[in-house]
């Protein structure tokens, strides 16, 4: 978990994010971050089932919903929620798990690597992209 390799993977090759628990609130973490990201050239995929849209892409009730696969699964839920979106990326064969600052669960953490996920938790994919573009 979080090691530096996996992160720098996850940037580079991360173009298409699946952001589960993003709001269309532009004052909320999730849709801040997003907007950066996007900004900077990746395709946002809003996973939420109370809203239709944010950043112009429309919003998904799950993962299994998705209309392309994610490069990455970027979590903006409690902890209580991270075994069952670790549970559907497992079924999907999805292989990257971004967990925002936070936000911890070790257990779920240590389920999905033993699945064959790479994981970084508790980093946010906003500031871990910002420092690397400063090198």
């Amino acid at each position: 978990m979080n090691e530096p390799e996996a992160i720098r993977e996850m940037l580079r090759d991360g173009l298409t994010i699946a952001v589960v628990g993003m709001s269309d609130d532009p004052a909320k973490a999730s849709h801040r971050v997003s907007a950066y990201m996007q900004s900077h050239g990746y395709r946002i995929l809003p996973v939420n089932p109370t809203i239709p849209s944010a950043l112009g892409e429309t919003a998904y009730k799950s993962l299994s919903e998705l209309p392309v696969t994610p490069d990455v699964v970027d979590v903006f839920r409690l902890p209580a929620a991270i075994p069952a979106i670790v549970d559907e990326m497992i079924a999907l064969g999805l292989k990257r798990l971004w967990v925002q600052q936070g936000i911890v669960d070790l257990e779920s953490a240590a389920k999905a690597e033993a699945a064959g996920i790479q994981v970084v938790m508790d980093r946010c994919i906003m500031v871990e992209h910002a420092h690397r573009a400063k090198v």
